[in-house]
């Protein structure tokens, strides 16, 4: 549930993402499949425009863990997340705001990018509950991640999250930057943890 007792809701991009590098990857048949078994197979003939149910997001990512072996999975996370990022570049982050985080001493960028990051979690952590800490690296962490809700991995799965951050650090802060999942619920750990160096 989220803060005000609604169901949590997340946005769409964490489904119409993941559809499209499933697609692209591993062909629109397997795509229809494995969002057919997530009962999302209308997603396809019609994207959600507006924010989803987060049991929507829980039952993609179920789904994708039963049809995919791992190096796959990760292989179209990654690319969902790379999307998601120049999504949010392309009409959610003014062009203006860009072009200044560009310009700006990397420290600064990041602390301008993470805030921000920070006060749009709401739209991906849906439930879960974000934190973030300013330096080098960054620190972010998502508790009650959605992505790996009843899942037990051998390494850390949150890898959409971690390209998301990745490719928006690179464009708006540093092109070295690189971010990693350190922690995962998904292997036990009480949240899942994500940090972006350069």
């Amino acid at each position: 549930m989220g803060p005000d007792g609604d169901p949590a809701r997340i946005g769409p991009n964490a489904i119409t993402q993941v559809a499209a590098a499933l697609s692209a990857r591993s062909g629109p048949e397997r795509a229809a499949a494995v969002l057919g078994e997530a009962g999302l197979g209308s997603y396809l003939l019609s994207p959600p425009a507006g924010m989803v149910p987060e049991s929507e997001v829980v039952a993609l990512h179920r789904s994708l863990r039963a049809a995919l072996d791992g190096v796959e999975r990760e292989m179209i996370c990654r690319d969902a997340g790379e999307r998601t990022a120049d999504y949010l570049l392309a009409n959610r982050i003014p062009r203006p705001v860009q072009a200044l985080l560009k310009v700006l001493p990397a420290s600064l960028a990041s602390r301008v990018l993470l805030a921000a990051i920070s006060r749009h979690a709401w739209t991906f952590a849906g439930s879960g509950r974000f934190g973030a800490v300013a330096g080098n690296p960054v620190r972010l962490s998502i508790e009650g991640c959605a992505l790996c809700r009843g899942a037990a991995f051998d390494a850390p799965g949150c890898v959409y999250y971690a390209a998301t951050f990745e490719r928006l650090y690179r464009v708006l802060v540093s092109p070295r930057a690189i971010a990693r999942e350190v922690a995962c619920e998904g292997c036990g750990a009480p949240a899942c943890r994500f940090e972006v160096a350069w």
